[in-house]
């Protein structure tokens, strides 16, 4: 396995393998890897000849107050996996690498980033699609896979890859979860004790909802209203957003609950398409 820690080192070795007519998945991550990171590198190995993954904890994505400074690391553990699961490449540029001196240029997909997730952390989203614009000129994959957990980052990215014509695919892959339901996540490592029993508010609340929508409700305010209920009902949770949205534009009624809740001090997202069955 290859360790590419500039850009001219991940674009010379990309380049090499499209040269011998081999096709690039990329999987981008941030680190402090999980069996749902490792479900995309299985997919992306399953349809690309060569697999790359990205450990990079982006610091424009965090805004100040966030956790950038104790986002979990471990870099000898990612790659210990990342071996075991035969991964080509890792590219884990520093962020004097990412973002030299002097850039100032920033990526952005109008709308998306307004709403929810965009509204609830301003500038997320720019720092988002800026990161994953360098990732794919820097490895020039064929296909980029994200999990739907950020489902709406994940809708941002192929938004942002179409339109600016990279001529990447960007595979969505389904939401890992633990056996009680609860979404894989690299925050999850900051739950203790009663939290991480208080975090599984996020999935009984989308259950709810689901439920509600298989016996035949379709108001908006009537699914949301039954995720609030769950989630009022633990007192760790404070939540930031509990809608049913569309599940392109993120607005508007639709058949996708999300919720994002703070669990104390650990900020959780989650989603589901309702009426489709949610293993918990």
């Amino acid at each position: 396995m290859e360790v590419l820690r500039t850009v001219a080192e991940a674009r010379a070795r990309s380049e090499a393998w499209r040269c011998e007519g081999l096709s690039v998945g990329l999987v981008p991550t941030m680190g402090a890897l999980h069996e749902g990171h490792l479900s995309l590198v299985r997919r992306a190995r399953e349809e690309c000849d060569r697999t790359v993954v990205s450990i990079f904890v982006n610091p424009l994505q965090f805004a100040p107050g966030e956790d950038y400074e104790r986002y979990p690391r471990d870099l000898d553990a990612d790659m210990a996996l990342l071996r075991a699961e035969r991964v080509d490449a890792v590219y884990t540029p520093a962020v004097e690498a990412m973002y030299p001196p002097g850039a100032t240029s920033r990526a952005r997909v109008a709308g998306l980033d307004e709403v929810l997730e965009g509204e609830c952390r301003p500038g997320h989203f720019e720092g988002v699609a800026t990161v994953v614009l360098k990732l794919f000129n820097a490895v020039r994959p064929r296909r980029a896979y994200f999990g739907q957990k950020d489902g709406q980052q994940a809708r941002l990215v192929g938004r942002l890859a179409r339109d600016l014509d990279t001529g990447v695919e960007v595979v969505v892959c389904a939401t890992v979860r633990e056996p009680d339901g609860l979404a894989l996540s690299s925050r999850n490592a900051y739950l203790r004790g009663p939290e991480r029993a208080a975090a599984r508010c996020l999935v009984r609340a989308l259950t709810a909802a689901n439920a509600r929508w298989l016996g035949g409700e379709r108001d908006a305010a009537a699914l949301a209203r039954a995720m609030r209920e769950v989630l009022a009902a633990e007192q760790l949770a404070r939540v930031d957003y509990a809608p049913v949205v569309d599940e392109q534009s993120f607005r508007g009624p639709g058949r996708l609950a999300v919720v994002a809740v703070r669990i104390v001090r650990t900020r959780l997202i989650d989603n589901h398409p309702l009426g489709e069955p949610l293993p918990v």
